[in-house]
């Protein structure tokens, strides 16, 4: 047994909502404003909780299965998606309107998809995002109470993969952690000097990788396949800064 793919659906208005957050918080700021008592620090440390949304592509499931059938033969891919929440802290120095920091995010997802196999009948091929992060860099400039940084840096995800067929229901299961780099950017808007709100668009790709699936029909032997992995995510948040 195979996995395959078919020609996924995706919803582009997820990626608008990433451009709209981000005009709507910068939108909201006053940018203008001189007043020295709103010239916050942002130095410091800080933690918080947010949510959003997260989209992916879970695509070229590629056999790698020695012997097997259609050996090195994409099978196709879907896209997933579900909604986001989590948490974050990490810390910052500023000098000069330049602010640049460490931190470091993690989220719970349940973002799923799947499609029917392309060179089998009856065969369905399924993937999973339990939970994404990571630890990133982060640098930007300050405009009175508004940061606008970009971030980038080490990301991983917990994804988990099925095959099924309509005659025998589960057939083949796998769970991985997968490693990967990811890029952001974002903007911030301190409400007072311990409290802030952000928005960012981040997003995340971890490469291709074999994954071994395991059998859960006795008679099946192993089988592995190459998936191709990336994801975008919208997050908004609230920071507390000491």
């Amino acid at each position: 047994m195979q996995f395959v793919s078919a020609n996924p659906t995706f919803v582009p208005s997820v990626t608008h909502l990433a451009s709209a957050v981000v005009a709507i918080v910068l939108m909201a700021s006053p940018v203008l404003a001189r007043d020295s008592d709103q010239n916050r620090e942002w130095a410091g440390c800080f933690v918080g909780v947010h949510a959003g949304g997260l989209w992916g592509k879970s695509e070229d499931w590629i056999v790698k299965t020695p012997g097997g059938d259609f050996f090195n033969q994409s099978l196709g891919g879907h896209h997933l998606s579900s909604a986001m929440g989590g948490v974050q802290a990490g810390c910052d120095l500023r000098r000069d309107g330049w602010v640049i920091g460490l931190g470091a995010d993690y989220s719970w997802a349940n973002a799923d998809g799947s499609h029917p196999s392309r060179r089998e009948t009856g065969v369905t091929y399924s993937s999973r995002i339990d939970a994404t992060g990571s630890i990133a860099a982060r640098a930007g400039y300050q405009i009175e109470r508004v940061l606008l940084y970009v971030r980038g840096g080490f990301a991983w995800q917990e994804e988990s993969y099925e095959a099924s067929t309509t005659i025998l229901g589960t057939a083949y299961t796998a769970d991985e952690t997968r490693f990967g780099w990811m890029v952001g950017l974002g903007g911030e808007y301190s409400l007072t000097d311990a409290l802030s709100v952000f928005a960012e668009y981040d997003y995340r790709d971890f490469g291709s990788e074999t994954i071994g699936l395991m059998p859960e029909i006795a008679g099946l032997r192993p089988a592995s396949v190459e998936i191709e992995s990336q994801t975008s995510s919208v997050r908004l948040g609230l920071n507390f800064r000491f």
